[in-house]
C-alpha cells in the first residue's frame, strides 16, 4: 500500500537502525494516544515529552548529522528516510513536525558553512538533544533578505556587536545555535552567524503564534560575536540562505501528506460506519466521488514527493533539476493537501469540528503549509523561470531509479551558486507520457500539447510578462505538466495499477481545464490566447469499471484499517 499505515510500516529500509527509528517514533505517539495529543494541542502545551524522547533516542542526531560528524555509521543526512520521518510527524501533529522542520532550517547554514568548529559543536548538541533555529525573516521585511536590518558592527578588538530583530523564528526559545542572517554595518556584506538564547544580549520578546510551537520574535542588543561564531560571509552567506530554504521547503509537502493520510483514515472510518436514511454514508454516490477524488489526490501527492526526492538525492552541479521539483513539492503538494481536506470535510461535515477528532486539528493545520517557507505565489513565480527550457530545450539524462540507498546526501550542503536557474535543462517529459496508453493520460497529453502551442503562437506579450496575476495562472498550468510527469515516472517505479493512474488523471484533466478557464478570463488575455485556452478545456474520460475498481480495491479497503487509540 502506498499510504502510511502506522500499524504496518512497509517501507523499504536499508538498515535496521532506520527501521527502529520509525517504529519507535510511531510507538511513542501511539502510546500517547489521541486524547493526550489533542489535550496538549488545545492547552498549547510545549512538547517537552516529545523532545525528551528525541533526546533519549538521539533521533534528530541520527537523522540530521552528516556522516563526517556522526557518532557511528547510522548517522547521516539521508533524504529517503527523512521523508518518512517527516510524514510520521505530520501524521500525529504539525507541532511535532514543526520543531523538526525549523531544526533542519537552523542546521542548513551550519552544515553549508566552512566553520568546522561550529559544525562539531552542532553535532555534539544534536547528540545532547538540542533543537535549532533559523533567524532569517524580519517583522517588517518577511523573508526579503535584501532588506535585512540585522547588522554586525566591527569593534577595535576584531569582534562584532550584533543588533537587530528577527520575527517568526521557530525554536527561538530553546535553540543554543540560532543561525542568524544579517549584514556587516561597515560594508553591507551579508553574513550568517550563530546566536545563543542563553547569552546576555539575546532578548526573547514573545511567541507570535497561538499554538504549541514557540515561533519567536527575538532581538539582539549589542550581542557580542567573535570571528569563531561566523558561519559564512558575502555570496556564501547569501547562497546558504537560499539553499537552506531549498532543502527545508521540500519537507512541507511531507507534512501535508502525513496530515491528509491520518485525516483520510478518520473520515472513511466515520462515514463507512455511520448510517443515514437506511444507508451507510459511503453508499451515497456523491460521497463515493469525494472519497475517490481525495484518495487519488493524496496518492498523487505522495508519488510526486517521492519522485522529487530521487532528483534531490541525485543532484550535482551538472544536474540541478531538483530546483524545479522542490518548490513544486512545496507549492503543489501543500495546496493539494488543502483540496484533500476540503473534500473529506464535505463528507464528515460537523464531525470535523469535534474536539476529540484528529480532523479538527488537521483542518486547521493544513492551511499553514502553503504559507510557510515562501508563499505559493512566490514558488510559482520561481518555477515559471524554468518553463522555456522545460518545453523547448530538453537534454539527455540517464534514467534515474529510486534513490533509497543508505548514504549521506553530500550535495545538499555543497550546492554552490544559486544563480543560473534559466540555464537548467530537463529531460523530455513526452517520453513518460508516451509510455501510458490510458484515456485520461492521453487527454492530458493533448491539453499539454495545446499549452505548448500557446507558448509558441500566443506567447505572453511584454505587459503580460510583467503582470504577476497573468503569470501565476500560466504557472499553474505549467506546474500541472511537471506534476503529471513525475507522478507517471513513479507510477511505474511503485507499480501503481492502471485504474488508479487513470483515476488520478481524471482530476488532472479537470484541474487543467479549471486553470485554462482562469487564464482565459484574465483581463489582458488576447483573442488568440482565449481560443487556445478554450482548446485546453477538456472533459475527463468516464469509466464506471475503473471508478468502481478504485473505490472497492483502494478507497473502501481502507475502512477500519487504522484507528488511533484514545
Amino acid at each position: 500500500m502506498i499510504l502510511l499505515n502506522p500499524h504496518k510500516l512497509t517501507r523499504n529500509y536499508s538498515d535496521e537502525a532506520s527501521r527502529q527509528i520509525m517504529q519507535k517514533t510511531v510507538a511513542f505517539f501511539e502510546s500517547q494516544g489521541k486524547a493526550k495529543i489533542k489535550a496538549d494541542d488545545h492547552a498549547r502545551i510545549w512538547y517537552a515529552d516529545f523532545l525528551e524522547f528525541v533526546k533519549q533516542e538521539k533521533l534528530f542526531a541520527t537523522l540530521l548529522t552528516p556522516t563526517p560528524y556522526g557518532a557511528d555509521e547510522n548517522y547521516r543526512w539521508d533524504t529517503w528516510r527523512n521523508c518518512e520521518f517527516n510524514e510520521i510527524l505530520g501524521f500525529y501533529g504539525l507541532a511535532y513536525w514543526y520543531t523538526w522542520q525549523v531544526s533542519i532550517l537552523g542546521l542548513g547554514p551550519i552544515w553549508m558553512g566552512d566553520n568546522e568548529t561550529l559544525k562539531k559543536k552542532a553535532a555534539h548538541l544534536l547528540r545532547e538533544g538540542a533543537v535549532f533555529a533559523f533567524g532569517l525573516s524580519e517583522r517588517d521585511h518577511g523573508a526579503d533578505i535584501y532588506s535585512t536590518e540585522m547588522n554586525l558592527t566591527p569593534q577595535v578588538d576584531g569582534s562584532y556587536l550584533a543588533n537587530g530583530e528577527k520575527y517568526y523564528i521557530g525554536n527561538a526559545n530553546l535553540a543554543p545555535m540560532v543561525s542568524t542572517f544579517g549584514k556587516f554595518s561597515h560594508n553591507g556584506e551579508y553574513v550568517f552567524f550563530n546566536a545563543d538564547f542563553r547569552k546576555k544580549g539575546y532578548e526573547l520578546i514573545k511567541n507570535v503564534t497561538a499554538s504549541q510551537n514557540y515561533v519567536g520574535q527575538y532581538a539582539l542588543h549589542d550581542y557580542p560575536i567573535s570571528e569563531a561564531e561566523i558561519l559564512s560571509t558575502g555570496q556564501a552567506a547569501w547562497d546558504s540562505a537560499l539553499n537552506t530554504v531549498n532543502v527545508g521547503k521540500y519537507n512541507l509537502g511531507w507534512a501535508s501528506i502525513g496530515i491528509c493520510t491520518h485525516a483520510f483514515y478518520e473520515a472513511i472510518n466515520h462515514a463507512a460506519n455511520r448510517h443515514l436514511y437506511g444507508m451507510a454514508v459511503t453508499d451515497f454516490s456523491h460521497v463515493k466521488q469525494m472519497f475517490v477524488d481525495a484518495y487519488a489526490r493524496l496518492v498523487a501527492m505522495k508519488l510526486f514527493a517521492l519522485r522529487a526526492a530521487d532528483y534531490l538525492r541525485a543532484a550535482s552541479p551538472e544536474d540541478r533539476r531538483y530546483l524545479l521539483y522542490n518548490p513544486m513539492v512545496k507549492m503543489k503538494v501543500t495546496t493539494q493537501g488543502e483540496e484533500v481536506i476540503n473534500l473529506l470535510w464535505d463528507v464528515i461535515a460537523a464531525k470535523g469540528f469535534e474536539a476529540d477528532t484528529y480532523f479538527e486539528m488537521a483542518a486547521r493545520d493544513i492551511r499553514a503549509l502553503p504559507k510557510l517557507e515562501g508563499t505559493v505565489h512566490v514558488n510559482i513565480a520561481l518555477i515559471v523561470k524554468f518553463m522555456p527550457n522545460y518545453f523547448f530545450n530538453p537534454a539527455e539524462y540517464p534514467d534515474l531509479p529510486r534513490q533509497d540507498q543508505p548514504r549521506n546526501d553530500d550535495f545538499l550542503f555543497d550546492q554552490g551558486t544559486t544563480r543560473g536557474l534559466s540555464q537548467i535543462r530537463f529531460h523530455d517529459y513526452e517520453k513518460v507520457f508516451r509510455a501510458f496508453d490510458l484515456p485520461n493520460v492521453q487527454i492530458f497529453r493533448k491539453q499539454t500539447a495545446t499549452l505548448k502551442k500557446f507558448l509558441i503562437a500566443a506567447r505572453p506579450n511584454e505587459n503580460q510578462r510583467k503582470d504577476v496575476d497573468f503569470l501565476l495562472a500560466l504557472g499553474e498550468l505549467f506546474a500541472l505538466v511537471v506534476y503529471a510527469q513525475l507522478i507517471l515516472e513513479n507510477a511505474g517505479i511503485y507499480a501503481i495499477d492502471a485504474a488508479l493512474i487513470d483515476q488520478i488523471f481524471d482530476f488532472m484533466v479537470r484541474d487543467f481545464s479549471k486553470f485554462a478557464l482562469q487564464l482565459y478570463s484574465k483581463p489582458s488575455s488576447t483573442p488568440r490566447q482565449m481560443r487556445l485556452c478554450q482548446r485546453m478545456i477538456r472533459k475527463a474520460s468516464m469509466d464506471e469499471v475503473r471508478y468502481q475498481t478504485v473505490w472497492n480495491e483502494h478507497v473502501y479497503a481502507l475502512k477500519d484499517l487504522y484507528t488511533m487509540k484514545l
